[in-house]
């Protein structure tokens, strides 16, 4: 592994490359246009990237339903394992 390169990220932020790449895109339209790039809206981009909302208290309940559902289904094919069934025979 190479620790002592480190890409090259817009002012050096840990930033994925798709984000990095979103955020020079963003930077080079507005110099194109003659306009100012160092807005809010190029913070407000950052911090969504940087530190992401929280996913809504619906969408965790629901992840976790699901995962308790697929819990369950894990649990209820391994008691119909056959090899794990004992089989007792009268005498």
């Amino acid at each position: 592994m190479n620790e002592g390169i480190q890409a090259e990220t817009f002012r050096g932020l840990p930033l994925t490359d798709d984000q990095d790449r979103e955020i020079r895109h963003y930077i080079h339209t507005k110099q194109r246009r003659g306009e100012q790039w160092d807005t809010a809206e190029l913070q407000a981009m950052l911090t969504d990237m940087l530190d992401p909302p929280e996913a809504a208290d619906d969408d965790a309940q629901a992840t976790e339903d699901c995962m308790a559902t697929e819990r369950a289904t894990a649990q209820g094919e391994e008691s119909l394992d056959p090899d794990r069934v004992l089989v007792h025979h009268a005498h």
